[in-house]
Parts: C-alpha cells; structure tokens; sequence
C-alpha cells in the first residue's frame, strides 16, 4: 500500500503514523514518538515547516530545476531550442515518479506526479488536530488556525493532482494499513474531488490565522494560491466541453474572486518594487511580495538559476519571436498596430512594455539558442562580470538571490481573469475600468529602475476599456478583453512556470504547433553583418565557412536567406536556431491530461485478483 498508493511523505510521517515499538513497554522520555509528539503549537508548526520546501519551491536548491523559473519551465510556446521541439509525451509511462518523496514535477503538465504521500500527511494532522483539541492541548483559536492550514494544504494538494490527471482518488482520512480495499480504491470524478477542495479552501479562508509570524503560512499566502487552484478549475470546465457543469465552474470561479479580494483589499501589499528586482534581490524587496525564499550562503541554502541568466551559461531552449511579438508596446498598442515594425533589440527594449527590459538582454547574444538572452533572474550587477570571472553567487549551484514565490501580480491577474470569465459565460457583473485599474494597470504603474530609466524605457499606457487594442492575431473565439487579460498575463509570468498550466486551462494546445505558429521557430531579429567598433565584423560566429548553407534568417515577409559566403549584408532578420524543426502531434486531446502509469494500473489489477471489490483502475482518455 504505502508503496504504490500512499507513499508516505517523510520519515518524520513515518514515526509519528507508526505506533510504539513492541520492544518498549511505556513511552519514551528522551525521544519523540506518537504518544508524545502532538501535546504542543510547536510541534504542529514544525510537522507542517517540513512541507514548505515542495510547496514554496522558488529557485529551488543546489542544482536542482523542478518548479523553478525558467529551467523548469521550458516546456511551452514562449521557447524554442535547436533540431527539433521536445514532443508531448508520446507513451505510458512505467511509472509517474509517485515513489519519490523529493519534489518533483510532469514536466508536460506542470503539475503534480500519482503521488498521495502529502495528502496522507494533511490527513494524518487533521486527525491529530482533533485528537489534540479534545486532550486540551489546542486551544479554539490555535486548533482553527491549524485545521485551516492543515485542509488548505490537502486542498492544494488535490488541485495539482486534479490539474494533471483529472479524476483521482478521493482520501478524507488515513487508510490503515490493513484495508487493502480503502488504498486501492476507484478514482473519484474531478468534480467531486474539486467540490470537497472548495470546501477545505472555505474553511482556510475563514479560519487561517492573518499573521502567524514571518514566513510562516498566513491566510494571504493561501489566499494567493487558492485563487489559482480556483481559476485554474472554473475556466477549464469553461473551455473544455463536456467537464464539470457550469453551476460549478461559476462556484470556483467566484471563490477565486473573493480569495484574491481578500488579498488585494488587506493594503498590506502594493507594486512598489521595479520589476527586474524582485528576482534578483538577496532579501525581500517588500512592496507586492506575499511570500519570498530566502537563500543563505552561510547556511549552504543556494541555487544555480541565477548563473543560467548571467549572459554566459548556454541558454536552450530560450525566447522565440512568438514571445517578442506578444509583448504590448509603451503606447498600449500591438505591434501590428503600430506603423514601425522595428524588431532590432535596441529598439524592443525601449519601445516595449517595462517588462521586456527586465527580462532579456538588450543586444543578440550567442549563448542563447535564439539570440535572445534571459536575464530576469539575476540583478543588474551580476550581467556586468560577463564573460566572467563570476562570483559564486552568479556562477555554479552556488547563487543566493531569492524568489518572490507567491506576489500581488498572480493575485490581481487571476482576479481580473476570474472576473471576466465570469461575466462572459457566467452571468456576472461587466467588468470596469475600476476593475482594470486595481489589476492590469496597477502592474503597469510600477516603478522603474535607474538602468531602464537610463536606457529610456517608458511605464506602458494604461489599458482602456472603450479602447482595446485591435489585435489581428486575436483568436475569433476570444473577447478582446480576454486576449489582453491574457497578454498580461504571457508577460507578467514569462518562465515562472504559468504558461502551459495557462495553455492547458484555456485549451490552447495549437499554440505550441508550429505550423499554426510559425513564430515558434524564430529567434530574436539580429544583423549577422554586424560590425563593432574597430570594424570587424563580429557576426557572433555564425557567418563562417564551416557554416555556409546552415546559417539562416527571415525577413518580415516571410522570406528566407541562407548564408552562403556571399551575402554577409543579407543575413538581417529573424534568426533561425540551427536546424529548427516543429515538435510532433501537439494538439491531441489526450495531451490535456497526463496518463496514469503502468505500475499503478497493474498493481490494480494484481490487487484485484485478490480482493474483488477493488475496480480496476481506468486510463486516461486517449492513452
């Protein structure tokens, strides 16, 4: 059982699920165990600190890249690498990685692996709460405060699994050991599961204490990730036909407003913080950040996302010009809409939403596979050492710059979109320029940093109600008030690890085909005849002999020019990685849902034979 179905979390589960050992005949004095673990706050507080690491991952530690920015989050259509595109999952797999208790994440989900180890431990405390409280160990307060924490996280647990597999297995308490029957049952229909997160989701947000201290879980910080399990939800019964009911998707969506209300009218935050430095600080830069990972060379507490920014350490897969174009320019206008298409880097960087600055290179760079450098997740000191020497904290596994893992932007954005959605599909109230003003334009009216001021970047204009940009590229099945909603959101989030939860939601799948998206394919527009200040030509290596008939660029016209020695002065467009190919079938339903692993399903079976009231488990659709 705890090997296949309920994977225990921790060894710290491990101790305080088991009873005393045979060999004692009274509790210990000196050692924790089940019989004397749960007399105190404390100890609650730091069974659930235990958890923080999977839930509030940031940066992630040493080098690893599950659930970070960018190198975890590269699976979408923000980014292209060489030869051909990273396939959808094409087969079973043998296992979902449900055995691992580290953090881990379906790379073509984002979200969570067939893993119940952290829903038998929010179980495990829930029961544990109640047993506390009627031994008088909790008073009303505490014991509600820690219910509330104890049910989001089983809440929250049970959205990342809903989010990639669909229907799952509903646990509401610990399965004993011996009730084969109880592991091994059927998996519930995402709507029943979703309903019972609603109402864990309710009782957090009643009931979560508003302070518990620094970095501890407030109800905030639940707040912000309850209205992104809810969006999440509400809008894929909105788009994909034939899941949930409406009456549903409505009741999520509606708490995901009221979740991010919640936090958007405590006051406590505001965007007070230039963009590039909520990633790059060393300590919390306040202002819209909820929660914040704090990383400590002294305490060996590092990561190694920073030295992937730092203009020298390959970048591939990296931005496409599917992503460039995206971006809104300084006037609120799309790029087609305004007269001057100027796609060169000096230009983008100035002309383009604060956002674009902040997140990329201002010049073509080698390193990337598209030209186009990310440097988001580093500060502005640590470009400066290229081409290095670096530091340790912007080289190696050893960077300290912490994350903003949960910030008012998330919050306001799935607040506008939750609301929009609802007024479209839903019966709920139009949106207003009030509404754009505390979400979209509120993001837009953050300050700017002294490097973007200096190079002439612009706040972008504010996003009007009775004039919304007219976007030719909009989808005919999208307002134009969603598809700007859903800009924002594209720049916002770039490379946090939303976008393909965001594809997925929206059903938007195509997006990553490249023949429905041929900007898929290109890289940042650079001049290959580029010369530097003594005259040399610097053509960041590429207008070489060796590369004669490999090296290519397209114009706006959709024109190709392949080098072939001769035309250095040609070779101006957008850059074509080497030997760039579409990905295979992108689109296929099934590719909505992950599948469930062979070992899972045939432990069903085995378990079946043995005990006939145990279904077998189905497959996803598709697989």
């Amino acid at each position: 059982m705890k090997k296949y179905i309920l994977t225990i979390a921790s060894l710290a589960v491990l101790m305080l699920a088991g009873s005393c050992s045979d060999f004692l005949d009274r509790p210990q004095k000196s050692a924790m165990d089940n019989s004397n673990y749960w007399t105190n706050e404390s100890n609650v507080r730091l069974f659930v600190n235990g958890a923080y690491p999977t839930y509030f991952v940031g940066y992630n530690t040493s080098w690893g890249t599950a659930y970070t920015p960018y190198r975890g989050a590269n699976f979408n259509d923000d980014m292209t690498s060489t030869n051909k595109q990273t396939n959808f999952q094409s087969t079973v797999p043998a296992d979902n990685w449900y055995r691992t208790e580290s953090v881990y994440w379906l790379t073509q989900t984002a979200a969570a692996p067939w893993n119940f180890g952290l829903i038998r431990k929010w179980n495990l405390l829930i029961e544990r709460l109640d047993e506390m409280k009627a031994n008088g160990y909790l008073a009303e307060e505490a014991y509600n405060h820690w219910m509330g924490v104890a049910r989001f996280f089983r809440g929250y647990e049970y959205s990342l699994l809903v989010e990639s597999f669909g229907d799952v297995p509903y646990y509401d308490k610990v399965v004993s050991d011996v009730d084969i029957e109880g592991q091994y049952k059927p998996r519930d229909p995402r709507t029943l599961v979703m309903d019972k997160v609603y109402d864990d989701f309710d009782f957090a947000l009643n009931n979560i204490r508003l302070d518990d201290g620094s970095s501890y879980v407030n109800r905030y910080m639940a707040a912000t990730m309850i209205s992104r399990a809810m969006l999440f939800e509400g809008s894929w019964y909105t788009y994909h036909e034939g899941v949930g009911t409406q009456e549903l998707a409505a009741k999520f969506l509606n708490q995901a407003v009221a979740a991010a209300d919640l936090v958007m009218q405590s006051g406590k935050y505001s965007f007070t913080v230039d963009f590039r430095s909520l990633f790059g600080s060393f300590s919390n830069p306040g202002g819209e950040v909820i929660m914040y990972r704090q990383y400590d060379d002294a305490l060996a507490v590092r990561h190694c996302i920073a030295s992937y920014s730092n203009l020298n350490e390959s970048q591939g897969p990296a931005a496409n010009a599917a992503l460039i174009k995206s971006f809104i320019s300084n006037n609120g206008k799309t790029y087609s809409e305004n007269a001057d298409e100027n796609f060169d880097l000096s230009h983008l960087v100035v002309d383009r939403d604060p956002r674009f600055e902040a997140s990329f290179w201002h010049e073509p760079n080698a390193s990337s596979a598209t030209l186009l450098y990310t440097c988001k997740f580093i500060d502005r000191v640590g470009v400066n050492y290229y081409p290095g020497p670096y530091p340790s904290q912007y080289a190696s596994n050893t960077n300290t710059n912490g994350y903003p893992v949960l910030r008012l932007a998330e919050v306001v954005l799935n607040w506008i979109e939750a609301k929009a959605i609802l007024a479209e599909n839903y019966s709920g109230a139009a949106i207003t320029q009030e509404d754009l003003n505390a979400s979209i334009n509120a993001i837009r009216n953050r300050p700017l940093d002294e490097v973007a001021i200096a190079k002439g970047v612009q706040q972008t204009s504010p996003l009007q109600l009775n004039a919304l940009p007219n976007d030719p590229n909009r989808d005919s099945d999208v307002s134009a008030l969603m598809w700007e909603i859903r800009r924002e959101r594209r720049m916002e989030f770039v490379f946090e690890n939303y976008r393909l939860l965001d594809l997925r939601r929206w059903h938007k799948l195509d997006y990553m085909d490249a023949e429905e998206n041929p900007d898929l394919l290109l890289g940042t527009w650079v001049d290959l005849n580029t010369t530097n200040a003594e005259g040399v030509k610097t053509a960041f290596n590429k207008l070489t002999e060796a590369n004669i008939g490999s090296v290519q660029v397209m114009k706006l016209d959709g024109t190709i020019v392949t080098w072939d020695g001769t035309n250095a002065a040609d070779m101006v467009g957008f850059y074509l990685p080497a030997n760039v190919q579409n990905r295979d079938i992108v689109a296929a339903e099934r590719n909505y849902l992950a599948p469930i692993c062979n070992d899972v399903i045939n432990t069903y079976i085995d378990k079946s034979k043995t005990y006939p009231n145990i279904a077998v488990i189905q497959q996803n659709p598709g697989w």
